[in-house]
């Protein structure tokens, strides 16, 4: 019996296709992978009510990381020690300041699983919107009474730069932030020292597996600390080049099976059908 391995997936633009779907193939390896012990974990950027559909279609019983990590916890039972790192409402009073100064589109909180958003933009409600959770409408500053687990903002293209710039200068102490992959240009903020590689940690240390055998796929720049943590870091043929640098191999795109391509070859997993 070959030695388990935790197997930590990230889920836009790596385990999901461009529509957002877990391709077959993807599907397969992943449930021959659990078959032969190994350990299968979603840690991702989403919140839990945008992952838990993918978590229940890969029939996982394990801990989820979400939020980059501001929220670990796991889905399936309660008397896991869950971790809720939420950034203080003053602070995110302080960062509504410096969005409204510099006059960006949209910004939206996340309270766990509540969403509160600034001002009405259906695009943005597609994306945050299911079907079970209602989205508070109106005035942030009036309407965020909690500490938020994140914020998302939402800026014109060109403002992008300056307002990444303006959150280092006024709030570096206190939040981290990350910029999502396209096609949506959204800057995601959380409590300071918060990232995916925390989470994963915390999920080794509970399975008793060691760094050297935690197998991690990313392709974005808020899977950076994971694949440096992990012993098996995989980079998506589709990720930023920053990610590939700090990888120990790159596998095909989100589109062509990538994560299947690895862990198939990776684990030597018997082609017998399951």
């Amino acid at each position: 019996m070959m030695e388990k391995y935790l197997i930590a997936l990230d889920l836009d633009g790596t385990l999901l296709t461009d529509e957002k779907t877990i391709s077959e193939r993807n599907k397969q390896a992943i449930a021959k992978a659990r078959a032969e012990g190994h350990i299968v974990s979603i840690a991702t950027g989403r919140p839990h009510r945008a992952s838990i559909h993918y978590y229940n279609e890969m029939e996982l019983d394990t801990p989820m990381v979400n939020f980059n990590g501001a929220l670990i916890h796991h889905p399936k039972n309660h008397y896991w020690d869950a971790i809720h790192s939420p950034m203080s409402i003053r602070t995110a009073h302080s960062i509504l300041h410096t969005c409204k100064e510099l006059g960006v589109q949209n910004v939206l909180a996340e309270v766990r699983d509540d969403v509160y958003l600034d001002q009405y933009d259906e695009e943005l409600m597609q994306i945050f919107q299911t079907s079970d959770t209602p989205i508070n409408v109106g005035s942030l500053s009036a309407n965020l009474k909690d500490d938020p687990t994140s914020i998302l903002i939402h800026p014109e293209i060109d403002k992008i730069q300056t307002l990444r710039e303006q959150l280092t200068d006024k709030h570096a102490e206190v939040i981290d932030h990350r910029k999502w992959g396209a096609p949506w240009h959204v800057i995601e903020i959380v409590r300071a020292g918060l990232n995916k590689a925390v989470g994963l940690q915390k999920i080794a240390h509970y399975y008793h597996i060691p760094e050297e055998r935690i197998i991690a796929f990313g392709d974005e720049d808020n899977d950076l600390e994971m694949l440096e943590y992990a012993g098996v870091g995989v980079a998506m043929d589709n990720a930023i080049s920053e990610l590939k640098d700090v990888a120990n191999y790159t596998t095909h795109s989100n589109e062509g099976d990538g994560i299947a391509c690895f862990l198939e070859d990776f684990l030597k997993l018997s082609s017998k059908a399951m």
